[in-house]
């Protein structure tokens, strides 16, 4: 039998206990990929707790898991992000989330972000909406770029891939109340979700990171596609605009546009 949503829930929320027990505490931690690409104790501890009950409830399926990759399975497939927003976690900034999607036949049908430092639960079921605690979601009014607030993430080689999304930064500087950065993809997907942020893109992410977060956003009345207006912003290469549906245009419109800010 498949997973409920609140069978999600239950996993992100026991998740995120071990990651508030580890916030704040010394812990190893170890560059990846890139210089700041990490990964720390607690990362490694959520995702194996994580693992072992998906593992145990439903051993068919396939995970799709930041830290420790492909688990190939026959059934359903899970995306997990034990810990999304590690950098602000290691520096002892309190962003940070645990993201959980389920997907059925290429589909995601399952939702839940978790942060725990606020106890914030967003959740999403396909079809049936989006939710914060309980509370429906719905995404802002905003209807021009001039008036709205965006957020945006850059890739962890930033430092040496010129395809590093600043020159689309510096445009939505200058077009917009502000551009901010949480440092975290699943919680800029859901504060869209909320109407705390207006719109949010970003480049060359991971399947896990956008899985659920894609997911609520969308749940809660948001256009939610890749860069070029498509809508898979799950399969490689990635990337991904959120937004209400009268800023969505207007955000690919400059996204497209060439040359110097």
């Amino acid at each position: 039998m498949p997973p409920t949503l609140h069978d999600l829930e239950i996993l992100a929320r026991q998740a995120g206990v071990l990651l508030r027990a580890g916030y704040g505490r010394r812990q190893r931690i170890e560059s990846k990929s890139h210089a700041i690409d990490l990964v720390t104790e607690t990362d490694r501890r959520s995702e194996a707790f994580l693992l072992e009950a998906i593992r145990r409830r439903w051993p068919e399926d396939r995970i799709l898991a930041e830290e420790s990759g492909d688990h190939q399975g026959r059934g359903g497939l899970w995306y997990i992000d034990p810990l999304d927003g590690t950098v602000n976690f290691a520096h002892g900034v309190p962003i940070f989330a645990v993201s959980i999607a389920y997907a059925q036949a290429g589909q995601v049908q399952l939702g839940v972000v978790y942060d725990p430092m606020r106890d914030e639960c967003f959740t999403a079921e396909r079809g049936q909406g989006a939710f914060l605690n309980g509370q429906p979601l719905r995404v802002s009014a905003t209807a021009t770029l001039a008036d709205a607030l965006l957020v945006t993430g850059f890739p962890y080689d930033v430092w040496h891939n010129p395809d590093n999304n600043l020159d689309n930064f510096a445009r939505f500087a200058v077009r917009s109340h502000g551009v901010r950065r949480l440092g975290s993809a699943a919680l800029d997907l859901c504060y869209v979700a909320a109407a705390r942020f207006d719109g949010y893109w970003e480049i060359r992410l991971q399947p896990w990171d956008v899985a659920a977060g894609g997911l609520i956003a969308a749940e809660a009345g948001a256009r939610v596609t890749n860069l070029d207006g498509g809508a898979d912003y799950i399969s490689p290469p990635q990337s991904i605009v959120a937004a209400n549906p009268a800023l969505h245009p207007q955000i690919l419109a400059v996204l497209h546009e060439k040359g110097t800010p």
